[in-house]
């Protein structure tokens, strides 16, 4: 490895020699303009394309209890704390990672990029999911309690239009609700306010994990689409009074664009991301409960089934051959692992709701 990275250094210390010597006013007097300015381009192309590679790293992942004790400065953790604290580091990772927030870009080379932002898509969705249910359920006792002021103003914050450039900007109304979030973890750690709650009851986890469900199930769907299919329309399956305001066929046809796969590969990617966290924090913030209804493995098996979704990619492109063809298809790998996390989901549930 040593002798590797010191022949590296060689060639790139003497790629930096000539471009010095390229750019020399001597050499560029004798080339000419014009091949002066074929030089420039080239550059900033190169250096385009660089950045382009850097900003499109995906984040690693971080450790659930290490980040809750960084977030409270000192604090003792208490119900909840893992949980809001894992909340508040995907966002603040979604703005701080290597070339910040790009979904609301508009200048090269972010762009161009269109999987970072994806992924960037796919992570907000699940912590839109998460506050939500942190201000409607999870810090309320009852239908009729009084929601958290500070919750309050994270939610809708957080659900500010993800691709906004300037006034306002996103990035500054999703500060604004970090700002509250972080207000509202000071307080559960304090015991400062007696409005400031966390309940780790069977009830609040199980209607969380229903919208979670629906997540998953989702992107399972648009991506096994990726070589289309023909599908049975199942809408009204299961009720036979049921009805429906348009008229469907019996049959749908379902088909993913060839430009938007890619797309939809990413989001699934960011949106297991932020899952896997989140799910870390709860197995530590609602452990009695999982402990008390035996559903600590099945949790973890959810988290089993994700962290398969986050291995390195490594074409430089998202392939997506036939189901059975001779190129692999990225897209259907990535759905047999949502659908297996899926279903373990619904699993989940189900012992929340056994006594």
């Amino acid at each position: 490895m040593n002798n590797y990275l010191t022949a590296l250094g060689s060639k790139l210390s003497r790629l930096f020699k000539e471009i010095i010597r390229l750019y020399h006013p001597q050499t560029i007097r004798e080339k000419g303009v014009l091949w002066a300015s074929g030089l420039l381009l080239v550059t900033l192309l190169v250096v385009m394309y660089g950045i382009s590679v850097y900003w499109s790293q995906e984040p690693e992942p971080f450790d659930i209890k290490e980040n809750t004790q960084q977030q409270l400065a000192g604090s003792k953790p208490v119900v909840g704390t893992h949980t809001t604290a894992a909340l508040i580091r995907v966002m603040e990772t979604l703005l701080d990672k290597p070339g910040g927030y790009l979904s609301n870009d508009v200048m090269p080379p972010s762009l161009f990029l269109d999987n970072i932002p994806n992924w960037e898509f796919g992570a907000l969705v699940q912590s839109r999911d998460l506050a939500r249910a942190l201000r409607n359920d999870i810090s309320r006792s009852q239908s009729q309690s009084t929601e958290n002021t500070y919750l309050s103003i994270a939610e809708p914050q957080f659900n500010f239009s993800n691709d906004s450039w300037l006034l306002p900007s996103t990035e500054g109304e999703y500060r604004e609700g970090l700002k509250a979030l972080h207000s509202y973890l000071h307080d559960l750690a304090q015991n400062s306010d007696q409005n400031t709650q966390f309940y780790a009851r069977a009830d609040n986890l199980k209607d969380w994990l229903a919208i979670v469900e629906k997540r998953l199930g989702s992107l399972s769907q648009r991506l096994s689409a990726s070589v289309g299919q023909e599908r049975i329309n199942t809408d009204l399956a299961g009720d036979a009074d049921a009805a429906q305001s348009t008229n469907a066929p019996a049959q749908l046809e379902v088909h993913t664009p060839w430009l938007e796969i890619d797309d939809v590969f990413y989001e699934a990617r960011g949106s297991t991301w932020a899952l896997i966290h989140f799910l870390q924090a709860v197995e530590v913030d609602f452990r009695d409960i999982l402990a008390k209804k035996n559903a600590l493995i099945s949790l973890r098996q959810i988290v089993r089934e994700l962290e398969a979704t986050q291995q390195s990619v490594m074409s430089p492109m998202v392939l997506n051959g036939g189901g059975f063809g001779l190129v692999t298809n990225y897209s259907l790998v990535m759905a047999s692992y949502i659908s297996r996390a899926n279903a373990a989901v619904i699993d989940l549930r189900n012992l929340l709701s056994e006594g």
